[in-house]
Formats: C-alpha cells, sequence, structure tokens
C-alpha cells in the first residue's frame, strides 16, 4: 500500500500503536500472520525464479550511488541511499529472493588498517551471534570478488525499518510511546549485555524504528566484549552520549551504555541534546555544570593527573532533576500523566549518575516502574548470544591476518546458508 509518509506519518504511528496495543490485540495478530502468509507465499515463488539464476555470470551487478560504487548480488534492486557515517553507506533495497524492502550497507575501506579491519571483524561476528527483535537482524553477507587474495568489499545486508530514532526523537511522544520505545532499548541492550557485549556506542542515530513503534539497535563496529581490569580506548561514544568514566579515561563497565540510554531519554524530554560539548574536555564541563562535582569518592578513582585537572576546576552544585526536566517539558494530559511523569524524572535521575558505581544497571531499570508496564520475561531475559570467537578483544592482527579472518567468517555464513531461503527466514521473528 503507497502513501504519503509525510502528511500521515504521526496519525499512522498513533493507528499503529493503539491498535497493537488495546484489547484490539488478538485482531492485529491475525491480520499480522496473514500479511506474513501473503508474504511467504510471494518469497516462494521468488526462489523458485532466483533457483533459475546462474551461479556464473550475472550473479552481481553494479549502482553507482553518490559517490560510492554498489556492486552486489542480482536479487537485491532499486537502490537509494539512506544513510552514511564512518563505518560505511548504507542503501534500501528490494530483495527479489525474500520479497521484502532491506538496508544493504557496504563497510567504508574495512582493510584501509588495522582499526578498520578490527571493527569489520568485530561487526560482522556480533551480528552472526545476536539474535532479538530489539537487535537488527542479518540477513545476509557477500562480496564481489571470488578469492581471498581478491577480497575487498564487504556487504552487510540487514532488515529495513522505517527511520531512525533522530527522525521521532523530537516529535511530541506521549508516556506511553516513550515508556516502550525505552524498553525496547533496554531489552535490547540487556541482551547484549548477557553476553558481556557493550555496544559503547549508542545514539539516536544507531537505534531504528517501524510506524507501530517497534525498535531495533544496530552498528556494532564499536562495540566489544567486556573484559575485566581492562583500559578501554575512551574515543568511543559519540560525545554528546559519552560517560563520564569514558571521558576520564576511566575503566568502565556494560553500565557506560545506560549513561547513554539516559542521555536519549533526556533527549526525548526536552527536545534538544541535554550535553551538547564543543569537544572532549567541554563535554566534561557540560556534565558537572548540570549534575554538579562529583564527591572525593569518585575523584579517588580517577588517575592523578586527572584528578588534579577535574579537582582544579569550578565546583558546581548542579541543577534539580525537577529544573533540569520540568513538568512542561512532559506530556500533562490525565492524571496518569502526572503519575508517569514523577516516575520519567525518577528514572532519569538514576541514569543520569555521574558516578558508575552508583548509576542504575539495565536489570534494575526495566524494573522501573516507568518501564516495567511492558515487562515481557521473553524480551527482556531472551537466552545470551553465543559469541563464536570468545578472544575477539584479546586478537592483534596484520590487516591480511584480518582480512583471513573476515573472509572465513563470510564462507561460513554462505555455507550455512547454502540451501537457500527459508521460511523463517522470510517470517522474521
Amino acid at each position: 500500500l503507497e502513501f504519503n509518509r509525510k502528511i500521515i506519518q504521526c496519525d499512522f504511528l498513533d493507528f499503529c500503536f493503539r491498535f497493537r496495543h488495546s484489547q484490539l490485540k488478538s485482531t492485529y495478530d491475525k491480520i499480522t500472520d496473514f500479511y506474513m502468509l501473503c508474504k511467504w507465499e510471494t518469497c516462494k515463488i521468488s526462489t523458485q525464479e532466483a533457483g533459475a539464476m546462474s551461479e556464473g555470470e550475472g550473479l552481481f551487478h553494479s549502482v553507482q550511488v553518490g559517490d560510492s560504487t554498489f556492486t552486489v548480488l542480482t536479487r537485491y534492486q532499486q537502490l537509494r541511499a539512506i544513510g552514511s557515517g564512518a563505518q560505511g553507506i548504507v542503501c534500501s533495497a528490494m530483495d527479489s529472493v525474500l520479497g521484502i524492502p532491506v538496508a544493504v550497507k557496504k563497510l567504508s575501506r574495512p582493510f584501509q588498517n588495522q582499526t578498520h579491519a578490527k571493527r569489520a571483524y568485530r561487526e560482522l561476528v556480533l551480528l552472526k551471534c545476536v539474535n532479538h527483535k530489539n537487535i537488527i537482524r542479518l540477513l545476509n553477507v557477500f562480496t564481489p570478488q571470488k578469492s581471498l587474495e581478491e577480497f575487498q568489499d564487504l556487504y552487510l545486508v540487514m532488515e529495513l525499518m522505517d527511520a531512525s530514532l533522530c527522525q521521532v526523537i523530537h516529535m511530541d511522544l506521549d508516556h506511553e510511546r516513550m515508556s516502550y520505545l525505552l524498553y525496547q532499548i533496554l531489552c535490547g541492550i540487556r541482551h547484549l549485555h548477557s553476553a558481556g557485549i557493550i555496544h559503547r556506542d549508542l545514539k539516536p542515530s544507531n537505534i531504528v524504528v517501524k510506524s507501530d513503534c517497534t525498535l531495533k539497535i544496530l552498528d556494532f563496529g564499536l562495540a566489544r566484549t567486556a573484559c575485566t581490569n581492562f583500559m578501554m580506548t575512551p574515543y568511543v561514544v559519540t560525545r554528546y552520549y559519552r560517560a563520564p568514566e569514558v571521558i576520564l579515561g576511566m575503566k568502565y563497565k556494560e553500565n557506560v551504555d545506560i549513561w547513554s540510554v539516559g542521555c536519549i531519554m533526556g533527549e526525548m524530554v526536552k527536545g534538544s541534546v541535554i550535553f551538547q560539548g564543543t569537544d572532549h574536555i567541554d563535554q566534561w564541563n557540560k556534565v558537572i555544570e548540570v549534575l554538579g562535582t562529583p564527591p572525593m569518592e569518585f575523584m579517588n578513582r580517577l588517575m592523578e593527573t586527572v584528578r588534579n585537572y577535574v579537582m582544579n576546576k569550578p565546583q558546581y552544585p548542579g541543577v534539580s532533576f525537577s529544573e533540569l526536566f520540568p513538568d512542561w517539558a512532559f506530556p500533562a494530559e490525565t492524571e496518569q500523566d502526572k503519575v508517569k511523569t514523577g516516575q520519567a524524572r525518577d528514572l532519569l535521575s538514576r541514569m543520569l549518575v555521574i558516578d558508575p558505581e552508583s548509576r542504575i544497571s539495565v536489570e534494575d531499570a526495566l524494573k522501573h516502574p516507568y518501564i516495567h508496564v511492558w515487562y515481557d520475561p521473553g524480551e527482556a531475559d531472551a537466552p545470551p548470544p553465543q559469541i563464536s570467537d570468545k578472544q575477539l578483544e584479546e586478537r592483534e592482527h596484520s590487516i591480511e591476518q584480518w582480512k583471513e579472518l573476515i573472509y572465513d567468517e563470510l564462507m561460513d555464513w554462505e555455507e550455512r546458508n547454502q540451501n537457500g531461503v527459508t521460511k523463517e527466514d522470510c517470517l522474521g521473528e
């Protein structure tokens, strides 16, 4: 069904959300099941047609996308650029085998240096192992090159969503939508943390949504498995969402992601970035100006040079959360909204805590009254992903060695998916 998204986006979002979560949910499920059945029938026809395709010439075609050339499998048609960043360029496309729209990501110069190569390997390995409804799903991996010696381009095919959170975050979201979006972010993060995976780059542009308010987290190039007593690089998360312990070069753990979620939630409420520093140092200044100078217990855990710098800064008392997030910034149409406003502000005060030892965990955040209304054990406590490479972070290799590891992962994918499209592949979760 074609429609003008710009005109009816908000009304359609409202309709889908309320329909899905109302007493009519059984009807919604029946419609969804019928849609999926139709899509599966389309897939079977497309698969039969694709089966006639030669494995030789004609398997790939090239499309110019801006300044980049996408050389993709011929099953991917109608490529349109939808985003770009340091990690790569992303196009929407129609998959003629699955009969669905998909996102095709071409990694930017994956073998330019060891850092790029390790990021490419990390993203591929983690995408292959995660399996959760709030994590973007990997549908295919391929390269147009025919051998390891020629290997230079890597393409990842994933689910296509309607928009990034950037396009939704500044809408007037009511408590129902806001809490549901946050719940899904926390479920996805909980799934990663259960396997010791820290995302490290949570921001609105790395979170995507559909018009029915379903949400998925993407972009794992900077994610890493947690290592005890390991000093991790501070230059990871986009500055505005960077936790204090990262800014100050401290050791950090999983709840570094919770700070980022708090920043995202604060942006949903205020409609603007809450800590907008101009550089690394100014980012810290913006945090303490709002939240206040941290106590000595926190200062004593800093490296001496960092501690001396921080303690020589002016002392700030901070502002209260009721001043930072006043009542007028929240929906206030009903008495229930007023209750929810208090709960939302309380959750923000537990996420946006400078000392990570006092910051709320993802498990406790999911139990918080503002979020808990959505709680489903199957979503929040899903089995942890099994990481295929347990030594992922300890690995240090040459570019050629990284290339071989990535190529092996690609060949493993092809071998495991050589029997073609399955019904489960087509229908998703």
